[in-house]
């Protein structure tokens, strides 16, 4: 019997949870100088000198800056991004945001560090800043005035329709928001440099992406790859942000270079909530139109894309947006244009969702408003609208290709299991009793792209000595079970046990190639390459099993179940992996079950769920209480319910975090003012209900798995949820939008708003 669609317990836990794994700032590392950076606290300003000569009272204590680093400032390799807006590793002449690299210290103790960058004196002419994007796109301010504009990067409509609502009885538009998010992973950001003798780096990193931040450091430092060696101990937590090389680590290893030492650097929580790059950011205007009887025509998006002081990846964000526009639903005219613009503040990157949420955000708001203005029930607008399950594979308006789904099921499936009837009954009896606790009903169908731009990956399987399994993998794994799921593959395939399996990743010697963790794309690009290995492997075991069995390699069969090799029809007269590895390991040549995998899929695959989320809103307070959240999502074949079940709730946990508390936001000078766990709050268990999953699956074409991500999609789904419910139940009440997160204060003003 198979080991796939079980729920098998993580082989991780056991050392995370008894303290055995080792994470970055566990490293012993001999020697090593601590290194501490000084940031600027404001957000603009233009550098007239920096002194470090009083760092040397600190015995052993050194200083760099800018004047001391010859490295290159970076530059986007992203087509479509101002290529002229460039970052530099270390702040030379201007600082475009609170929390940039002014100065470097490096000390003997790390106790030593927060002293010595006292000590440096930073002379600073301030600059006007500006933090809204929608106020940095006129130009008043700007972050580099040479460019004589803040928008890096315009994604414009081709052929803008005016009369795109004019057939339309009922139009209905909005602005809305998608506020800035720090990740906040459990682990901030650790690095470490040493090079050897050879002049060969070894750098440990918090990464997602072990190969490409290999690359990323060579290009750098201007070295060849094989000259660098990037090891990345276990991880806690990324979630986008962690996903390449960062100037931090750039600077690391140069510094270790320069001093002929080793370096090492761990991030503090309030450098990590001021430096991380910020995720969201997204500024929308929103149209929407169609009929009385509920069906959507026409949809129109306005894209402002804050990208933070420097553009990233977060300035192509707004494509991902676009192409995602229309969501599960079937409309025929949709403009979706965009902007990405600079402003004073953190870099905006990849984080979980990474431009999907927005989409989603967007029409799924735009869906609640288009039902109230027709006077119809929102889950009977989705219904009319939702894509139906013979029409896949489906090519929107906006030229994204879904692969396969059945929309209407995940919304009967939510619905059903959600008593929607009995719910709004609810609701309207307590509207009619006129108390201050009132009912809100959120409903949010999604689509996810996942491997959006259908990248390889790298894997390899081979037998050992004693007849086990070794597997490689080129994914980067933060958190997720990749140890486990990998593990799994090659189970089900070679018919041995999971602990006769050994899964490594993280290190560029023994992974010559990959491209990492991010994107959803783990299983269905990394398991598929190591499940393709592990299926050659096989195939090269029966041939020479057969010559143990003096058979045909044709005749020869793998027996799964007991993990040995057995002529068709003859059972009895067997061959197991450790017999058949002893004989070649004995003949030198075991490297025979030796099998490298790279797996390039012809799309990327297309999750897709419903969710439903129920609040009651004290009236008088403001305070919203999340008491049900009901979740279908689609993620393809299951392979371990176990892990797609952890995926599911971390991902829900922080959509409802988006939509109830969570908000990084700077003051009119672009001075951050939630910068901490106190004033920025990461949502925990008390806020949040049991959540009720609902499994449903349509595997895609796209990959022999049939697998899709999972890791991103409760996030997509759970803020419009909880949005729309707490806007449902202030709808009486006159109140039309509250911006997220809806916090008790929001929410209170809101009312006041609408009954003065």
């Amino acid at each position: 019997m198979s080991i796939l669609g079980n729920r098998v317990a993580r082989s991780e836990d056991p050392r995370f949870i008894t303290g055995a794994a080792t994470f970055g700032d566990d490293l012993d590392l001999p020697g090593a100088l601590h290194l501490t950076f000084v940031r600027s606290i404001l957000p603009h300003a233009r550098i007239r000198s920096i002194d470090t000569s009083a760092v040397s009272s600190i015995p052993g204590a050194q200083a760099f800056t800018a004047a001391d680093v010859d490295l290159a400032p970076i530059a986007p390799t992203i087509p479509g991004i101002n290529k002229e807006m460039t970052r530099p590793v270390i702040a030379s002449d201007v600082v475009r945001f609170a929390g940039e690299i002014v100065a470097i210290v490096l000390t003997e103790e790390r106790l030593q560090g927060p002293d010595a960058a006292e000590l440096v004196d930073v002379d600073v002419d301030e600059l006007d800043a500006v933090a809204d994007p929608l106020v940095a796109a006129e130009g008043g301010t700007l972050l580099f005035p040479e460019q004589g504009t803040n928008v890096c990067a315009a994604f414009p409509v081709k052929e803008p329709d005016e009369h795109l609502f004019d057939d339309c009885d009922v139009v209905a538009s909005t602005t809305f928001v998608s506020q800035r998010l720090a990740s906040c992973p459990m682990e901030c950001r650790v690095a470490a440099a040493s090079w050897g003798e050879d002049g060969r780096l070894t750098h440990w990193a918090s990464t997602q992406t072990p190969n490409g931040t290999r690359d990323a450091l060579a290009g750098a430092l201007g070295v060849e790859p094989a000259q660098v060696r990037v090891r990345v101990p276990d991880v806690g937590g990324g979630f986008g942000p962690k996903g390449s090389a960062s100037v931090e680590d750039i600077l690391v290893a140069w510094i270790a270079r320069r001093v002929g030492r080793p370096v090492r650097w761990a991030e503090t929580r309030s450098e990590n909530m001021l430096a991380l790059g910020h995720g969201r950011a997204q500024h929308q205007e929103l149209t929407i139109g169609g009929m009385r009887d509920g069906t959507v025509r026409a949809y129109r998006m306005k894209i402002v894309q804050d990208c933070g002081a420097y553009p990233d990846i977060g300035a192509i964000l707004p494509t991902l947006t676009q192409m995602c526009a229309s969501g599960p639903y079937a409309i025929p005219r949709i403009e979706a244009g965009a902007r990405s613009v600079l402003t004073n503040t953190t870099p905006i990157v990849a984080y979980r969702g990474a431009g999907r949420p927005e989409a989603t955000q967007a029409i799924e708001r735009a869906m609640d408003l288009f039902a109230a203005e027709a006077g119809l029930d929102p889950a009977e607008v989705r219904r009319t609208n939702l894509i139906p399950g013979d029409a896949f594979p489906y090519t929107t308006v906006t030229g994204a290709r879904y692969d396969s789904g059945d929309y209407l099921r995940a919304l009967e499936l939510t619905l059903e299991h959600a008593g929607y009837d009995d719910l709004r009954a609810d609701q309207r009896r307590r509207r009619e009793d006129g108390g201050s606790r009132q009912l809100g009903i959120g409903l949010a169908a999604y689509i996810e792209i996942t491997n959006g731009f259908a990248e390889p990956e790298w894997g390899a399987v081979d037998i050992t000595r004693d007849g086990g399994a070794r597997v490689r993998s080129g994914l980067g794994p933060t958190g997720q079970g990749h140890q486990t799921a990998l593990a799994m593959l090659v189970s089900d395939r070679l018919g041995l046990p999971l602990d006769a399996i050994t899964v490594l990743h993280g290190d560029t010697d023994l992974v010559p190639r990959g491209t990492g963790t991010y994107g959803s794309r783990s299983l269905q690009a990394g398991g598929v390459a190591v499940d393709g290995a592990a299926g050659r492997v096989v195939d090269r075991a029966k041939e020479l099993a057969a010559d143990e069995l003096e058979a045909s390699s044709a005749d020869v069969v793998l027996d799964a179940d007991r993990g040995v090799f057995h002529v068709a029809g003859v059972p009895t007269r067997t061959v197991s992996w450790a017999e058949l590895a002893e004989s070649l390991d004995s003949a030198g040549t075991l490297g025979e079950l030796a099998v490298e995998e790279d797996f390039r899929p012809g799309g990327p695959t297309w999750p897709f769920g419903v969710h439903l989320a129920v609040v009651e809103v004290d009236t008088e307070t403001g305070k919203v209480h999340l008491q049900r959240m009901v979740c279908v999502d689609d993620c393809g074949t299951i392979m371990n319910p176990l892990l797609v079940e952890g995926q599911r709730h971390g991902g829900i946990a922080q959509g409802v975090a988006q939509a109830m508390l969570e908000e990084f936001a700077y003051d009119e000078r672009a001075n951050p003012v939630t910068d901490n766990f106190v004033t920025y709050p990461p949502i925990s268990a008390p806020e949040l209900p049991l959540f009720e999953l609902v499994t449903l699956e349509t595997p895609t074409p796209v990959n022999p798995l049939g697998a899709k991500g999972i890791g991103e999609s409760g996030t997509i789904g759970a803020t419009s949820a909880v949005h729309n419910a707490v806007l449902d139940a202030l709808a009486p009440l006159g109140v039309r939008d509250v911006r997220m997160p809806t916090t008790s204060e929001r929410v209170w003003r809101a009312i006041a708003g609408a009954s003065a």
